[in-house]
């Protein structure tokens, strides 16, 4: 689905991601780990088009993505969440995921005037859209709530449901875990294995909880310091010698800790 080759990112003399090199298979959950600063999100963001490569190739189902800007991306279901959710807080969750596809009848001049039943209809439909996710995720008591007011791990379930209103490919979660409280990272666990295994969605999965990569990624790749250090099953990866000596660096303890 896609592979990396010879990824590079500098911001002046730092090279946050150094000649990065990896694969992700059609199908698969793929967790990415590494010490703070090791180049995840950067090589994220690089991949799903917020930033250019400073050199390198990205390439989605064979065809060379690089540098292509994120609504490109977007149209080609290649889809990203954030560390912290970007919610439209005013509206409400339903309302916060109607507003997702592109293209939707009420944005044409000529169906403002002339196409008031095809609105209607298309606003139905992405109504009942909308809530068939809420549903799915379990979080169909929020419809109606405003997205401001629900908590962290409700809004990164709410960011997993906009990449449901499209026909996303491929979907990068950035922390999805973070602030989360244990019950609803169950939730969104066992929401992104559905999606995996349901509808054949592939992702890729930055995360610190280990518990959390465990249950649901497979393959497990290593970043450290830019760079693709490692890649495995995770107890593949927590016998490597040079992940643990990666980790030892930033003042781990033992490889158990591999995060």
């Amino acid at each position: 689905m896609i592979e990396v080759h010879d990824l590079h990112r500098h911001f002046g003399g730092f090279r946050a991601v150094d000649g990065a090199t990896l694969t992700v298979a059609p199908g698969s959950i793929t967790g990415l780990i590494g010490p703070n600063g090791a180049g995840k999100t950067t090589l994220f963001n690089v991949i799903a088009g917020v930033l250019k490569p400073t050199s390198g190739t990205v390439t989605m189902a064979g065809e060379d993505i690089t540098g292509l800007p994120p609504h490109e991306l977007f149209h080609k279901g290649l889809l990203r969440t954030f560390q912290i959710a970007h919610e439209f807080g005013s509206m409400t969750c339903r309302e916060n995921l109607m507003m997702v596809p592109g293209g939707q009848a009420g944005e044409s001049l000529w169906n403002t005037w002339f196409g008031r039943r095809r609105i209607a209809d298309a606003e139905r439909a992405l109504r009942a859209k909308a809530d068939e996710v809420l549903d799915f995720l379990t979080v169909a008591h929020l419809a109606d709530q405003r997205a401001s007011d629900i908590s962290g791990g409700q809004k990164k379930l709410l960011e997993l449901g906009r990449t449901m209103m499209v026909d996303a490919r491929i979907v990068f979660l950035d922390e999805v875990g973070a602030g989360v409280n244990r019950t609803l990272l169950n939730t969104i666990g066992d929401a992104i294995l559905r999606l995996n295994r349901e509808r054949n969605y592939t992702f890729v999965v930055i995360e610190h909880d280990m518990d959390f990569i465990g249950k649901i990624c497979d393959p497990v790749i290593v970043m450290a310091e830019g760079k693709v250090l490692a890649e495995g099953t995770l107890d593949r990866i927590k016998a490597d010698e040079q992940v643990i000596e990666a980790y030892l660096g930033t003042g781990l303890k033992n490889k158990d800790q591999v995060a």
